[in-house]
């Protein structure tokens, strides 16, 4: 069977590759609601491409509220094994050295927005579940390939899909790494409001605001205060590995920090905010929190604004499993300055389950036969569908010491791990399909 799968993956890589470079060629970045496309057209339009070819592979296909597409092979539509993916993406966002909407390689190598979150991974089972259909492959119980379309942004399509649609009975999503993630850490999301007296703040501006996101570390910014001009530039990062960055927002406090002629107030705040730079485990707020399974907790901050007389710092946080989330609030506001205010603006639980359940060492067991590496599970700082969907947990696609790819310029997949990717997929499939129900 091993090299039954791998000769079939590559007598097909060409005819797979024509399909995942017109998905990617789809802008699927979330925009306005439209008719019939609550997440916006780019996100629908790859929906309609996913159930093209999901219906062309032969499969039972169907869009579920204009939010997702359900891909089916095998008849039982309330028991099944679940595969949840996804088709949107982050914005491209600059300095591409190749064109961020389409399939480019370069040696061994793939570029594009989504080649590795998630479009790469959620096609690789998509034309997985095509080729063991062709080589006579029949499952015990129903295979169903569920493609979102707003998991960037909160993830309402799985909310929605599972108003109309049953949860699956154990599966993964290929949208974290390997090996097989039994837990993902909490989430919470805070502004820190303070308040400047008098007119302080009337010299202070951001002149690029829109260059800070919640997804990643800010690498550019541009500020003026005090009539000077401030400029820094950092290393973009996604939100979850703020250690492979460096932060333009604190990065600007430490230029700021210091400057003649900048009010008492002001540079009180900015004397705080800059012993936040590099702090991503949190101690300078009091929050240096840790355990055995998730290792540190995660600090970054993400957005700096002013408003009504306030500045106000947008702060992310992923917190241990055994940690909880008032734990980390009551922290942080005896750590803030003087009359400051926090408010929690996002709140994500983190998930557990049991690592010795017979489906997650049968992901395991799959993984380590493929690669020969260890496959004993691990948990994320990550958020992924598995908050959202019951019985599922995240499985790939990147390899150990793989990390901080995606959300960036030049995002990127190893065509050997691509393929990689496809073998085990095709094989958790085939052995999660062939389980006894419980």
């Amino acid at each position: 069977m091993k090299q039954d799968v791998k000769v079939k993956i590559n007598s097909t890589k060409i005819d797979f590759l024509h399909d995942l470079r017109q998905m990617l060629q789809i802008k699927s970045v979330k925009g306005e609601p439209a008719f019939e496309a609550p997440f916006g057209k780019g996100p629908k339009k790859a929906l309609q491409f996913a159930a093209q070819l999901g219906k062309s592979y032969g499969f039972k296909t169907e869009i579920v509220d204009n939010s997702a597409v359900s891909i089916q092979w095998g008849d039982d539509d309330t028991h099944y094994v679940g595969i949840f993916g996804h088709l949107d993406v982050v914005p491209a966002g600059s300095n591409w050295s190749v064109s961020p909407f389409d399939l480019t390689k370069r040696e061994k190598r793939f570029f594009g927005r989504g080649i590795l979150d998630n479009k790469g991974p959620s096609m690789a089972c998509l034309y997985g579940m095509k080729l063991l259909k062709e080589m006579g492959m029949k499952p015990l119980k129903t295979i169903r390939l569920i493609l979102g379309s707003d998991e960037e942004n909160g993830s309402a399509d799985m909310e929605r899909h599972l108003k109309r649609m049953p949860a699956p009975d154990i599966g993964f999503t290929p949208d974290c790494k390997y090996p097989a993630v039994y837990g993902e850490r909490g989430i919470v999301s805070y502004e820190i409001a303070t308040p400047i007296p008098g007119d302080e703040l009337d010299s202070f501006q951001i002149l690029n605001p829109k260059a800070q996101s919640s997804d990643h570390v800010p690498d550019l910014l541009k500020a003026v205060l005090a009539h000077q001009k401030i400029e820094v530039t950092g290393k973009r990062s996604p939100s979850n590995a703020p250690e492979l960055g460096v932060n333009a927002i604190t990065l600007l406090a430490k230029k700021i920090d210091g400057i003649p002629d900048v009010s008492v107030n002001m540079q009180a705040y900015f004397h705080w905010l800059a012993s936040l730079h590099n702090e991503h485990y949190g101690h300078n707020l009091g929050i240096e929190f840790e355990d055995h399974d998730s290792g540190k907790l995660i600090m970054t901050p993400y957005q700096l604004e002013k408003k009504s007389g306030k500045l106000i710092l947008s702060i992310a946080i992923r917190y241990p499993v055994s940690v909880s989330e008032n734990q980390v609030t009551q922290a942080i506001q005896t750590h803030v300055l003087p009359n400051s205010t926090i408010r929690i603006v996002r709140s994500m639980p983190g998930v557990m389950h049991k690592k010795e359940a017979v489906w997650i060492k049968q992901l395991s067991k799959v993984y380590e036969q493929v690669t020969g590496l260890d496959g004993t599970p691990v948990t994320t700082t990550g958020a992924t569908y598995a908050r959202k969907v019951p019985n599922i947990i995240a499985f790939g696609p990147s390899f150990p010491g793989q990390k901080g790819i995606a959300h960036k310029q030049d995002e990127y997949m190893d065509e050997q791990d691509l393929f990689t990717n496809m073998e085990i997929y095709m094989k958790s499939m085939l052995v999660l399909g062939q389980m006894e129900d419980d």
